[in-house]
């Protein structure tokens, strides 16, 4: 969790004053070296790359500042660097910018320049990276390498996910909501050699169950009610590439049926159509129930559940691997200052120990949302522990009986309507699982789609 500067002067002095303005000025720890050869060394001993800046001087022995600089972006291209001379002249200037630098500053330089300098090259190096990992992701070209906490954190996942890349049988992803299942989906697809034709991601828990079969396999105009145009389905649209069929649990019986079909004779047969479209289409899925235990209780079909589940990958939780906590908030605090232009900013050791010691029923995508909620509100140079206390409060409702009780009389004696009573149903059980759709749907034994939509009709009739 802790970013630095690394300063290159051999000018002990000048090391010291930089060092000072880094600290007050951008909150950051600052490392230093004497000649550029040192701070090669430095670098090269930096494996998780916790450097973040280099403010390089121009004129040192052994290896000066324009060599050093030649060494920086061969080897670390994307590492933003700040050149400092003692001369006047432009021409410096010139090559110092031609080689890379990201700025230069004369010295003596002036304290509030430096500041400024630091702050705007950390600002922009920011934007830089998340601008490159948006064009990566948009142009199917996510890999392994670009996931944070993959590598350490869930290494046999990984080299599993390698294997799977190499082929085009199926995958079945499993995991708890918000572990990263469909980014994971997204490094196979980018890894492998249909990297640059399309990754098509359904959600089907969000299909309204009368529109599933014609929204994944496409329609003829005049099909149906509504159908005023003809309209592809995702798996034509995934033509050549990979389509990502996540909460493939929440698929009603029916069209697994067709989706079966679908899989074995790699043509779809659009609704309303008279003949069928061939396909060449790699099927990732993703779920996180037990999809052999909906097997096993009728709700998942036994031979579709065999087509898909050739290659399975299981992803953790976030409880199961809290030494990825760190790299994944400094990431998603990287990612909120390049969406902000702000500075980043480090956590104190409480804050730290209070981040480890959460159990993130969220997941990942949990530690997204309170990372940016806490970037958002706190006014602190540094993140406190006081900063999460939503954390401790979610934590202590976690360990709370969760008890309620459905009256079913109102006020004035009357007895409620079943859809009443539907609707405070539904309301008590996403208030247990904190809003969570997905687990809210499957304890009530209904699909995600029709949760949605009793929620809206029914709030609407109540407050009609």
């Amino acid at each position: 969790m802790d970013k630095s500067v690394l300063i290159v002067d051999d000018d002990r002095s000048q090391r010291r004053l930089i060092s000072g303005v880094i600290r007050k000025s951008v909150n950051l720890q600052t490392a230093e070296a004497e000649n550029g050869r040192d701070a090669l060394r430095i670098l090269d001993k930096d494996e998780d790359n916790d450097t973040c800046l280099v403010v390089l001087d121009i004129d040192m022995p052994v290896m000066d500042g324009f060599e050093t600089l030649d060494a920086i972006r061969q080897n670390y291209p994307d590492l933003p660097v700040i050149v400092l001379t003692g001369s006047d002249n432009a021409d410096v200037a010139v090559q110092a910018m031609k080689k890379g630098a990201n700025d230069f500053l004369t010295k003596p330089v002036e304290n509030t320049r430096l500041d400024v300098s630091a702050r705007n090259t950390l600002k922009m190096s920011l934007m830089n990276r998340e601008i490159s990992r948006l064009q990566r992701r948009s142009a199917g070209g996510v890999r392994f390498s670009d996931l944070i906490g993959f590598e350490s954190g869930l290494s046999a996942n990984v080299k599993t996910g390698h294997k799977a890349a190499a082929c085009v049988l199926p995958v079945l992803i499993a995991g708890e909501t918000g572990t990263g299942k469909e980014m994971f989906a997204r490094a196979i697809h980018g890894e492998s050699v249909r990297s640059t034709q399309p990754f098509v991601a359904v959600n089907c828990g969000a299909i309204p169950e009368k529109l599933v079969e014609s929204t994944l396999f496409g329609h003829e105009k005049g099909a149906f009610t509504g159908a005023i145009n003809k309209a592809p389905g995702k798996f034509q649209e995934a033509d050549g590439g990979t389509i990502f069929l996540d909460e493939i649990g929440e698929l009603p019986l029916d069209a697994q049926v067709t989706l079966l079909r679908v899989l074995q004779q790699q043509e779809v047969e659009p609704v309303g159509a008279a003949k069928p479209v061939r396909i060449n289409v790699r099927v990732i899925s993703a779920t996180n129930r037990d999809l052999a235990k909906e097997v096993r209780e009728g709700r998942f079909r036994e031979d579709l559940f065999f087509r898909l589940n050739v290659i399975n990958i299981n992803l953790p939780p976030l409880r199961d691997r809290k030494h990825d906590i760190p790299m994944l908030a400094d990431y998603f605090i990287e990612q909120f200052c390049a969406a902000h232009q702000s500075m980043p900013k480090k956590f104190s050791k409480e804050a730290a120990e209070k981040l480890q010691s959460y159990n993130w029923p969220g997941n990942v995508r949990e530690l997204e949302n309170i990372i940016n909620r806490t970037m958002a509100l706190s006014d602190n140079e540094m993140l406190e522990s006081a900063d999460f206390s939503y954390i401790e409060t979610q934590d202590k409702q976690s360990k709370m009986p969760r008890e309620g009780i459905i009256v079913p009389v109102d006020a004035k004696g009357r007895f409620k309507s079943l859809k009443e009573l539907e609707l405070e149903i539904m309301q008590m059980a996403l208030e247990h699982h904190k809003g969570n759709m997905t687990e809210t749907a499957r304890v009530l034994g209904i699909a995600k789609s029709t949760l949605y939509s009793k929620i809206e009709s029914l709030a609407d009739k109540k407050t009609a």
